[in-house]
Order: C-alpha cells, then sequence, then structure tokens
C-alpha cells in the first residue's frame, strides 16, 4: 500500500512540476513580452491585477503544495525505493526548492510586491517597468527551468521505480 502511495505521489509530482513549468514558460515566452509592449499604464495594471489574482489560484497551491511533497518524497525514496530513485528526487527536490521556492520568494515575489505598491499611472511606475520587465522575466526564467529539471528528475525516479517492479 505504502508503495502503490509512493508511486502515485511520483507520478502527481511529476505532472505538478510540468505544469509549474508551463505557467512559467507561459509568462517567459509571451505575457511578459507582450504586457512589456503594451503601453506601459496598461501593461503595469494588467501585472498588478495578475500578481493579485495568483494568491487565490490553483497555481498557488501546486507551487507551494509541491514544495512540501519535493521533501516527503525525497524522504520516503531514500528508505522506500533505493538510492538510485533517492538521487532522483534529491536532484528533483533541490531544483524545485532552490530553483522554484527561493528564487520566487527572494526575487519575484518582492520585485511583484514593490510594482503593487505604485500608483499604475504614476512616473516612477513607468520608469520602474522596464526594469521590472527585464528583470522580472530573466528570474522567471530560471524558474520555469528548473521546475522543468524538477519534472525529469520525478520522471526519472517513476521510471526507475517502475523498472524495479
Amino acid at each position: 500500500m505504502l508503495h502503490q502511495l509512493f508511486e502515485i505521489g511520483l507520478v502527481a509530482a511529476t505532472l505538478a512540476a510540468g505544469l509549474v513549468a508551463g505557467v512559467f514558460l507561459t509568462f517567459s515566452d509571451f505575457v511578459m513580452r507582450a504586457l512589456g509592449r503594451a503601453e506601459p499604464v496598461a501593461g503595469i495594471e494588467a501585472m498588478q491585477m495578475i500578481n493579485r489574482e495568483v494568491h487565490r489560484s490553483l497555481f498557488v497551491t501546486l507551487l507551494l503544495g509541491l514544495a512540501v511533497v519535493s521533501i516527503v518524497l525525497a524522504v520516503v525514496g531514500m528508505y522506500l525505493a533505493g538510492p538510485d530513485v533517492a538521487l532522483w528526487l534529491a536532484a528533483a527536490a533541490g531544483f524545485y526548492i532552490v530553483g522554484v521556492v527561493v528564487v520566487t520568494a527572494r526575487k519575484n515575489v518582492p520585485m511583484n510586491q514593490h510594482l503593487d505598491r505604485m500608483e499604475h499611472r504614476s512616473p516612477d511606475a513607468r520608469s520602474y517597468w522596464a526594469t521590472y520587465t527585464r528583470d522580472w522575466t530573466r528570474w522567471n526564467h530560471l524558474r520555469w527551468v528548473a521546475a522543468l529539471a524538477a519534472a525529469i528528475g520525478y520522471l526519472g525516479a517513476t521510471v526507475t521505480v517502475a523498472g524495479q517492479v
């Protein structure tokens, strides 16, 4: 029973990390570029609204929940599935926690909070906008690559476990 729950957890973590990577890739690939090409007032206001809405989204549940799941899977994997699986899980957890959660908390969220405190029509907001879109997107590139690397790590663990059966 525990082994089946572990396998389900691996598949779920693979999918969740892939979904998180997909959302971040969407922003890196075209959302931020489109917002940056809009009139600054419109782009700023739209990003402020996105940042306010994200807190009440399923995405945040995936983003934060996967951090906890990553730790649990890595610990359980050490005891339940052997060193090969544990290595995949440690790598996945490391990519996810450092490359997604820490970068989000230390880089993207503070930039979002700074933007949110600005009146979107103000000259200060307009001058900050070019820096914000450039820097926020650069950090976001790291987040989508790290989330993708985590998904690959979970997939590697899943395939390894499946090969053990």
